[in-house]
């Protein structure tokens, strides 16, 4: 029996070796700068890649298109990358009518991966971006889930700077938050290490989403921009009642426009492509 519970405890020591390795290179949510070359160039679109410095973090982001025409800013949820938005990147009609760009957000992707930051401290680390892209043509901002709180952060903190919101399945009222406070316990201990690839950051990130949240508040009436929100109906991860709440709070917005779908669940981006695609070109 002692020798049965050696090897026991032995093969259990192996395996969870083996995971802690693992765990680290997994699940990453990434792909590779040379990778994304090689996709947008068998695409036949031209692809820049640029990294920038802000405060000793870096925010690493990908454009298309004509430097010349108004700009879409595209921002990934949790866990996520730019990439999420690669089908929008390349797209032929939506390349005839602006320039387009997507951003790994601070602890994810190329943006110091693993490392997150709340959503203030994000703000600031991404609204430089504008300076670097500002070509005096409009800017709009796309958000998927918590990138929708994102861009809401984001327009409240370059007043004048964004000329429309748009709001996938957007992550935004605090009510509609589960407590989860097991959460702290898988990142302020020696278990995250056992949290795989970009779930890590996002467990971290999804934990100050609970202030940061009630913290946005104060940030919705700063929105004067117009805001069209798109949300599907059978969304159990982000409930659509945060549509209700949205509505309530952009108190300032120059407009609202809502696109439901009925049948959709949090994955829009992907499933809904073409009805987001045609809101997207009716921007500017």
């Amino acid at each position: 029996m002692k020798r049965f519970l050696m090897k026991t405890s032995m093969v259990i020591s192996i395996l969870l070796l083996l995971w802690l390795i693992m765990a680290q290179s997994c699940m990453k949510f990434r792909m590779s700068d040379s990778e994304a070359r090689e996709k947008f160039k068998a695409k036949g679109v031209g692809l820049v890649i640029n990294t920038i410095t802000i405060n000793n973090r870096h925010l690493h982001y990908l454009v298309t298109g004509n430097d010349t025409l108004p700009t879409i800013v595209f921002v990934h949820g949790t866990p996520g990358s730019w990439d999420a938005f690669q089908q929008y990147l390349w797209d032929k009609e939506l390349l005839q009518k602006f320039r387009l760009v997507a951003i790994d957000r601070p602890g994810f992707g190329h943006s110091d991966y693993g490392n997150p930051l709340n959503l203030a401290q994000q703000s600031v680390i991404i609204s430089p971006l504008f300076d670097y892209i500002k070509n005096d043509k409009p800017v709009y901002l796309v958000g998927h889930s918590l990138g929708g709180p994102m861009v809401v952060k984001l327009a409240a903190d370059n007043p004048g700077r964004i000329a429309a919101l748009v709001l996938l399945a957007g992550s935004n009222d605090p009510a509609q938050e589960a407590p989860e406070k097991w959460r702290p316990v898988l990142y302020k201990t020696p278990l995250t290490y056992f949290v795989p690839g970009a779930m890590r950051p996002s467990n971290e990130e999804l934990w100050y989403l609970k202030t940061d949240l009630v913290d946005l508040k104060n940030d919705f009436p700063k929105i004067t921009c117009p805001v069209y929100i798109v949300h599907g109906l059978k969304d159990n991860m982000v409930p659509p009642a945060n549509v209700a709440y949205d509505k309530k709070m952009l108190v300032n917005a120059a407009a609202i426009h809502e696109l439901i779908f009925p049948d959709a669940n949090h994955f829009i981006p992907w499933t809904r492509y073409q009805p987001i695609k045609e809101l997207l070109l009716k921007l500017y």
